[in-house]
């Protein structure tokens, strides 16, 4: 209860602050149906709505802003709205037993989730080598930091359709791989920053120790070191599954893929459906917390396991 009650309030705060920003945000839409409809409208014509404040539309429209909750196509729906897309697309089709329709999301969600796998295994390999070669050589210290810290100054929209495209060229047939390599490469930096800092986190004094009993290179990473990066490490693949997710999102819009939640939100917004997008979105916030708490879960066995505080 003590972890609970905050992340709910927290919650409902945002639930709140989302409801007050409905109307301001669909008032010209939720105007422009009303006068369609044959309705009084202060001032009327749309042209004209467009260089007056929302806030004055509201003042002047009172009886027409609630229906700025209730719209088929709002610019922003109301969390009601989302939580009947979300559940028409990804329960109420399990429960008929079309979960894996090309509609529901969970078909959507599982191919996501499929590359955002591989590209979080290659993205971790690469951080924990990578750390595991600056920590013991400087030379590698000296090189592929400063590498590592530049690449994450490209963007990755512009990085997504790079990747794509020399993907292409060299024959690799399908989507997943260029996916995978771009969410790989968001997901590297932060595994490897958190990997230095924990093979790093020993003391001196516990390095002498174990050079006194005489133990090898070897014997001090696998005694040490890395007992002592598990912590900093498991942060990093919080941080890092979340962005692993974010970049396999990112790498579906240029693609033309049709399946993945990323080309679910670019069909919302091709065809004007804002319900698809923010249902797909919220599909990934759900994705990303059920991938981060399965870590948080392994964190805690490992911990356990060895004798560290869970």
């Amino acid at each position: 209860m003590r972890n609970v009650i905050p992340i709910l309030t927290v919650l409902g705060a945002i639930v709140v602050l989302w409801y007050l920003a409905v109307a301001p945000m669909n008032v010209r839409v939720a105007l422009d149906q009303a006068e369609r409809a044959g309705a009084e409208v202060v001032p009327e014509g749309s042209v004209e709505r467009r260089s007056v404040s929302v806030w004055r539309l509201m003042t002047q429209n009172r009886a027409h802003v609630a229906a700025g909750y209730d719209l088929d196509r709002p610019r922003l729906p109301t969390p009601q709205q989302v939580g009947q897309e979300l559940w028409k697309t990804t329960g109420a089709m399990a429960m008929k037993g079309r979960a894996w329709s090309k509609r529901s999301l969970i078909y959507h969600s599982w191919i996501t989730l499929q590359s955002t796998l591989w590209g979080f295994l290659l993205g971790t390999t690469l951080g924990i080598v990578g750390a595991v070669a600056i920590v013991y050589s400087r030379v590698a210290q000296m090189s592929l930091m400063p590498w590592a810290i530049i690449s994450q100054t490209i963007p990755i929209v512009a990085l997504a359709p790079m990747i794509i495209v020399v993907s292409s060229q060299l024959g690799v047939e399908g989507r997943g791989l260029p996916k995978a390599i771009i969410s790989a490469y968001l997901c590297f930096f932060p595994v490897l920053v958190g990997m230095v800092k924990g093979l790093r986190a020993p003391e001196i004094a516990q390095l002498d120790l174990l050079k006194s009993y005489d133990a090898n290179s070897w014997q001090s990473f696998f005694k040490l070191r890395l007992p002592a990066s598990l912590p900093f490490l498991f942060t990093s693949l919080k941080v890092g599954i979340a962005a692993a997710l974010v970049g396999t999102i990112v790498g579906e819009l240029p693609t033309g893929a049709i399946s993945g939640l990323g080309a679910r939100i670019l069909i919302g917004d091709q065809f004007g459906t804002p319900l698809a997008i923010w249902s797909a979105l919220f599909a990934a916030a759900i994705l990303a917390g059920l991938l981060v708490t399965l870590l948080d879960l392994a964190q805690r066995l490992a911990l356990r396991n060895m004798g560290g505080q869970a």
